[in-house]
């Protein structure tokens, strides 16, 4: 079933217990990001005052006993947007959301294969599609089928095994 972005952030308001995203791409793009980016890639200051709403729903989801967790699999050396995710990452988990970098080739390694996803509730799985032109969110698809949610979860304990605190990978960067 397709979803459209107000609909994927229905889901993330009102999942129940945890909000887990396998991030893929080198790149996102979105219209809410594309100016702060620009800022940081000049070296200019930024309030961040874009990303505060999102920063406020972790920590109220966290204070309500939610759990937000994130592995980005990655290439090193890292692309220019990943090292401004970083960045922005640490805003993220000061509001509550753990964020780990897992290396491409590790993931390939282990096998990990997932989708670019959302996985809710560990019973829901929302696939983010993407253009590849422009990397800009496209649609989502929401997933209950059991054998994709569960190689999905598999693949999440894998990845947060394996994959590394920002801090800790943000410190090994050539």
């Amino acid at each position: 079933m397709l979803l459209s972005e107000t609909e994927l952030s229905d889901l993330l308001a009102n999942f129940t217990t945890s909000a887990f995203r396998f991030e893929l791409r080198e790149r996102y793009n979105s219209a809410v990001g594309a100016e702060p980016f620009r800022k940081w890639q000049m070296g200019e200051p930024d309030d961040y005052a874009w990303h505060r709403s999102w920063m406020e729903k972790i920590s109220r989801d966290v204070a309500a006993g939610k759990t937000w967790q994130r592995v980005r699999i990655v290439s090193v050396p890292p692309s220019e947007y990943t090292r401004y995710g970083i960045d922005v990452a640490r805003l993220s988990m000061q509001a509550g959301e753990d964020i780990r970098y897992l290396r491409r080739d590790v993931a390939e390694r282990l096998g990990l294969r997932p989708y670019d996803a959302w996985l809710l509730d560990d019973s829901r799985l929302v696939w983010l599609h993407f253009s590849d032109v422009d990397d800009r969110f496209a649609d989502a698809e929401l997933i209950t089928d059991p054998e994709v949610v569960s190689r999905h979860r598999a693949w999440r304990e894998v990845a947060l095994k394996h994959a590394q605190p920002l801090e800790e990978f943000a410190a090994h960067l050539p």
